[in-house]
């Protein structure tokens, strides 16, 4: 029969697992590159942005309105790409911790 105090507990784990997690997303980062690379943008696992890099070419005025998109462009990258692994660490903490109860998707509920 199905074990619903079981489950209860490997709920309040899970809760604590993904708090644990969450509290360490801060440390990841990723970085998206546009314009071959003349524009490198760093953010990090709190979607907040952290480093920006430009190659010196780009600060001619000519070029401002250029630096601004390539700029956007590495951004939203390096957003994308933080998603990708901050899902990655959420389903690494919980896996394995919610039965597996057929027509019911439990996944969505971390990240």
């Amino acid at each position: 029969m199905f074990d619903i105090m079981g489950m209860m507990g490997k709920v309040k784990e899970a809760q604590a697992k993904i708090k644990e997690t969450q509290a360490k997303l801060v440390y990841l980062t990723a970085t998206g590159e546009s314009g071959a690379g003349l524009v490198k943008v760093t953010v990090n696992g709190d979607r907040k942005l952290v480093s920006i890099d430009f190659d010196e070419s780009l600060l001619s005025p000519k070029d401002k309105e250029m630096l601004s998109d390539l700029i956007v462009a590495a951004t939203n990258i390096a957003m994308e790409a933080i998603d990708v692994k901050i899902k990655a660490e959420m389903k690494s903490a919980t896996e394995g911790m919610m039965p597996n109860i057929p027509g019911m998707d439990l996944g969505g509920m971390f990240g």
